[in-house]
């Protein structure tokens, strides 16, 4: 007889919370884990150069996230949080979610923030996004 114990990472959506969709509103992380934070990441390629157009960027960003989530034995689906920062949200929120949708686990989304920005640190920049992830242990 085997059993399997209760995931210690918990998505959810509680009742009496407006929800748009597209993420998770509550990630409940309970027991020992390692939590990784990944700085904010923009449209570097990584020869160093930057696509011009927001979705190029957006995906450019998700791949270097995708590539700090793996040099740390982690993946999008270990993902609980992203914090997403954009120069034009009301021309590029459409593309970004189109992006984000093609990297994170659409089962259990992660908690997510989107802001509209003034601008980046990096001239050109139109996107950035930070991540953090629990692999439980």
């Amino acid at each position: 007889m085997s059993s399997t114990a209760p995931s210690p990472i918990t998505f959810s959506n509680p009742e009496g919370i407006a929800w748009p969709g597209g993420y998770s509103l509550v990630v409940d992380v309970r027991g020992p884990a390692r939590l990784i934070m990944i700085a904010g990441q923009i449209g570097f390629r990584p020869d160093g150069t930057m696509p011009a157009d927001f979705e190029g960027q957006a995906v450019a960003a998700f791949e270097n996230v995708k590539r700090a989530l793996e040099a740390v034995g982690a993946s999008f689906t270990d993902v609980v949080k992203l914090n997403n920062y954009l120069v034009d949200i009301a021309g590029d929120l459409a593309t970004y979610r189109a992006v984000r949708d093609r990297y994170v686990n659409l089962a259990n989304p992660p908690a997510s923030t989107t802001v509209a920005v003034p601008a980046l640190a990096i001239p050109g920049a139109v996107y950035e996004v930070e991540a953090m992830a629990v692999i439980a242990g």
